[in-house]
C-alpha cells in the first residue's frame, strides 16, 4: 500500500483528512519536536482505533510534513507513490495526474 493510500484509508475510516489530524495533534501539543511517536500512536489508537501502520503514516505528516523520500516514488512496487508530496486535504479534492 502506498503512503498516500494509507492516508486515504484513514480518511475513509475516520472522516478526517490528514490536515485535520495535523491540526488536532497541534492542539494537543503533539507537533512539538520532542513528542515521541508512541504518544501519537497511543492517541490515534485510543481515539480513532487506528493500527500502528496507519498511525505511523500520520506520525510522519504530523512531525515531518507532506514530503516523502524520493526512493518511495515511481516504480512498480505496491508501496510506491506517484509523487514525493502527499496530499493532505482530502482524497476527493486531490488533483488527478495529467
Amino acid at each position: 500500500m502506498s503512503f498516500q493510500a494509507y492516508l486515504d484509508n484513514i480518511e475513509t475510516k475516520t472522516g478526517l483528512t490528514p490536515r485535520q489530524f495535523i491540526a488536532l495533534a497541534a492542539e494537543r501539543g503533539f507537533d512539538d519536536p520532542g513528542t515521541k511517536a508512541g504518544t501519537i500512536i497511543d492517541w490515534l489508537k485510543q481515539d480513532y482505533d487506528l493500527g500502528r501502520g496507519h498511525a505511523m503514516a500520520l506520525v510522519h505528516v504530523i512531525k515531518k510534513g507532506p514530503k516523502i523520500d524520493a526512493k518511495h516514488v515511481g516504480g512498480s512496487g505496491s508501496h510506491r507513490d506517484e509523487t514525493d508530496t502527499l496530499w493532505l486535504d482530502g482524497k476527493d479534492t486531490r488533483p488527478q495526474p495529467n
